[in-house]
């Protein structure tokens, strides 16, 4: 009996510890060739490592994400430039105080965009509101981008009403962190744009574009591409703050001109209201009020 082995051990041995072990042993200025290759970070940014470095920005966040839950997301995209409204109130008073002309524009134009950052803090509180309700495996979860703006406001609701909420950021030449209201043990950076564009996807089972830039347009689009082409099942794509989208791209031009058929025009839903965002949501999927 002195000679019984565990059934559920592993055989294989453990590479964390043989790492830990080479360490221990003084084995970290080895020459390059020498090093573990999953331990050598130039080999593993090479050129020709790149395949291995994008399946790894695939696993990584996958794997954390399932093992906290996190199956199903609403995706909120937007403008990182817009501020709260406490932000563009202090920011008016000192270019109010300032007397200077071009700051005084900026802050009426801060003033006007944080209508933005308050419908979308308001938007995922009634998400997470709705799911804290819920069994884990129909809860839905705020994610977005990570970084400031209209994403720090949808992370802030969801985190408001004490819900996990996963932030995906990206990293940048001016370098952009992660906003304080993403969940610490969901808060994933990526090299690769594709990939992280591939995460939003993967559990996204609707998407609410707020006004943004060249980044939300990318993110939109891919969204409408991916449905229209039926190469994703269809989602709820709701474009919030009809003004600001009506203005920006004429959806009709593309039909009058036979680029898109007229039904795809009933892929988008227009909206200035949380509560129609998430009523159109809830209504897609047949969930209780």
């Amino acid at each position: 009996m002195e000679n019984t082995q565990n059934l559920n051990e592993s055989r294989i041995a453990n590479a964390w510890a043989d790492l830990q072990n080479h360490s221990d042993q003084g084995g970290a200025l080895d020459q390059d060739a020498y090093r573990l290759a999953f331990a050598d970070p130039e080999f593993l940014l090479r050129r020709e490592t790149r395949g291995i470095r994008i399946q790894l920005e695939m696993l990584k966040p996958d794997l954390d994400q399932a093992a906290q839950g996190v199956d199903n997301t609403i995706v909120v995209f937007g403008s990182a430039r817009f501020p709260s409204p406490e932000e563009a109130q202090a920011f008016a008073e000192k270019a109010e105080a300032s007397g200077d002309a071009e700051q005084m524009r900026l802050a009426k134009r801060h003033l006007r965009n944080a209508k933005h950052y308050d419908n979308a803090r308001l938007f995922a509180r009634l998400v997470a509101g709705h799911s804290a309700r819920k069994p884990r495996e129909e809860r839905l979860f705020i994610c977005t981008g990570g970084g400031p703006g209209i994403m720090e406001a949808a992370n802030r609701g969801a985190h408001e009403m004490g819900a996990l909420t996963p932030g995906l950021n990206i990293t940048l030449p001016h370098e952009q962190r992660a906003n304080p209201y993403v969940t610490p043990s969901l808060s994933f950076k990526f090299h690769y744009f594709a990939t992280r564009k591939m995460h939003f996807m993967m559990r996204a089972k609707a998407l609410v574009a707020f006004p943004g830039g060249f980044g939300t347009l990318d993110e939109l689009f891919e969204v409408i591409t991916l449905v229209q082409t039926k190469k994703a099942k269809p989602v709820p794509i709701i474009l919030f703050g009809t003004d600001y989208w009506k203005r920006l791209i004429n959806m009709d031009v593309l039909v009058e001109e036979g680029a898109i058929s007229p039904e795809d025009l009933d892929l988008l839903h227009y909206t200035d209201d949380p509560q129609d965002a998430w009523d159109t949501i809830r209504n897609f999927y047949g969930l209780p009020t």
